[in-house]
């Protein structure tokens, strides 16, 4: 007995040791020792040629990025190649340290080499050459069954999921930053780009240049269309600005306000005052991948009416306000009662035109071979990774719009980015506190227990590991590409799950994932520590 308590004294004074020593405050010079560390690892290590994807198997044996990519591909899609380039200036701006600047040129390397003709970015480039990216679409690409924008490869650049505005922002800080001529060329190619892209009536298609070959022959090409899903508008409005402050870009300040505009002109009349998920040029509501219908889209409208709030910041002009009431009213009606079909959640995604009715989908088969999305009136058994029902607050957005409505156009506008060009400086830090759009493994991630910021540093600057890395657990992979699928029945109900078969490429959780390497942890893990530097500074 004695033996047993000596044990737990001894367990328990080594635990508040332990405890006292994670909770000490850091010094800012220890973190900022482990900030270059984890930094000289992602650099040296991690990249290929100054390019990322998202996360790694510590042997580097496999890697992905929304897919499962090869070691000579980077990704543009956050949290890839120009949001490690965005961490990079965060860093130098935080500790004034030369060698982030100089990684944040080695990440520009990358991106330029990356940058389509065009001007603007596709989701991922591959240092192989095009064709070894066009023989990854053939395979791995084409098989992920619920990822169909990797199924055709169309070999121009896309505005979605933030590639090109994430990478356009990225080199527009970099060129900022010093005034270095190198960097104007293709800062000027992607400002080029924006312009060219864009519809008269002031939207912007989702892929340009525009290609009208889409592979499956019964429904037009959406990546043609006029396109609000995944904030492409929002996004290149933002950029425009930014141009028109911080390089007196006179230029854009015309397509801007055309876009703006198009918020209003792409608003249905009664009884359906919303948005659709994108639009033909003749201003049809129009589907795009096999599980986005012809439809209403509630979460659009939430999303264009935040906009619409923000236009009227912009420019103090009341059309930008008049018919918001209209689509709080139809989202309002369109409330879901509480069922456990619906999930917890509060709205329909898709609303049939016309009829008002909630569309739900669906899918059956196992692979892109055999396997079929289809869209009915049923509730329930929905897509696990593209949800037919939705979380909108329509009281928070009703009380953002009496917020603003209660101010006078001049107030409203008074530092609106449209009047001030002056003197205008771009933001110091991009990533801290926004990392991740669409990688499934960081979303994942668990949340840390620290109680605060210098909790969360400590933590940090112990959980480096002796190779320079933070272990993240990776709770998604993939199958391994083995062939196209033969035509045969599904042997199990891929309905409602993250990927189908073993034909199947598309990600997955696991029960038992892996340790490996994020570069989401990362950007948020190097967040955190700057942060902690701002803290102790003072900032």
């Amino acid at each position: 007995m004695r033996i047993i308590n000596l044990f737990l004294i001894s367990f328990i004074f080594f635990c508040c040791n332990f405890t006292k020593a994670i909770a000490a405050a850091p010094t800012p010079e220890q973190a900022q020792r482990t900030m270059k560390v984890a930094s000289q690892f992602m650099l040296d290590k991690v990249s290929y040629r100054g390019g990322f994807v998202w996360s790694y198997l510590p042997d580097f044996s496999r890697q992905w990025g929304e897919l499962e990519a090869r070691r000579s591909m980077i990704w543009m899609q956050p949290p890839g190649t120009a949001s490690m380039g965005h961490l990079f200036l965060d860093a130098y701006h935080a500790t004034g340290d030369e060698f982030y600047y100089i990684a944040a040129e080695r990440v520009a390397g990358a991106i330029i080499y990356a940058q389509h003709p065009s001007g603007g970015w596709n989701y991922v480039a591959d240092f192989g050459g095009e064709a070894a990216l066009e023989e990854w679409y053939a395979t791995i690409g084409k098989n992920a069954w619920r990822l169909e924008e990797f199924q055709h490869y169309y070999g121009n650049a896309t505005f979605d999921d933030v590639g090109t505005a994430e990478a356009a922002k990225f080199l527009l800080r970099l060129y900022v930053e010093k005034l270095d001529p190198k960097y104007r060329p293709a800062l000027d190619k992607t400002i080029d780009f924006m312009l060219a892209s864009q519809y008269p009536i002031g939207g912007w298609p989702q892929r340009f240049p525009l290609m009208h070959d889409h592979p499956n022959k019964d429904h037009g090409d959406y990546s043609s269309y006029i396109t609000f899903n995944d904030d492409v508008a929002a996004e290149n409005i933002d950029f425009l600005l930014m141009c028109y402050q911080v390089l007196g870009e006179a230029r854009v300040r015309e397509p801007v306000i055309r876009a703006m505009n198009s918020f209003l002109v792409t608003q249905m009349g009664q009884p359906q005052p919303g948005w659709a998920l994108q639009y033909t040029p003749e201003l049809i509501p129009a589907g795009a991948r096999s599980y986005e219908p012809k439809s209403l889209h509630t979460p659009t409208t939430a999303e264009n009416i935040q906009q619409l709030i923000k236009f009227y910041r912009m420019t103090g002009e009341t059309k930008f306000l008049a018919r918001i009431p209209e689509a709080l009213a139809w989202l309002e009606s369109l409330t879901l009662p509480t069922k456990p079909e619906y999930e917890g959640r509060s709205h329909p995604s898709f609303i049939e035109l016309g009829t008002n009715k909630a569309l739900f989908t669906h899918r059956r088969g196992a692979n892109v071979r055999n396997g079929q999305y289809y869209v009915d009136y049923t509730p329930g058994n929905m897509l696990a990774h593209y949800k037919s029902a939705s979380r909108i607050n329509v009281v928070e957005l009703r009380a953002a719009y009496q917020e603003v409505l209660a101010l006078k156009p001049k107030e409203a506008s008074v530092n609106s980015p449209l009047k001030v060009m002056e003197n205008a400086a771009l933001p110091r830090y991009f990533t801290l506190g926004k990392v991740s759009v669409s990688d499934l493994n960081f979303r994942a991630q668990k949340t840390t227990e620290a109680k605060n910021l210098t909790e969360q540093a400590a933590v940090l600057i112990a959980g480096l590991n002796q190779q320079g890395y933070w272990p993240t657990p990776l709770y998604y992979t993939t199958n391994l590409y083995k062939g196209f699928p033969p035509l045969t029945k599904a042997n199990n109900d891929y309905a409602a799950t993250m990927v189908g078969d073993e034909w199947d490429t598309s990600p997955f959780p696991v029960d038992n994932p892996v340790m490996g390497i994020s570069t989401g942890a990362y950007i948020k893990n190097m967040g955190t520590l700057i942060q902690y530097l701002q803290q102790q500074s003072g900032q």
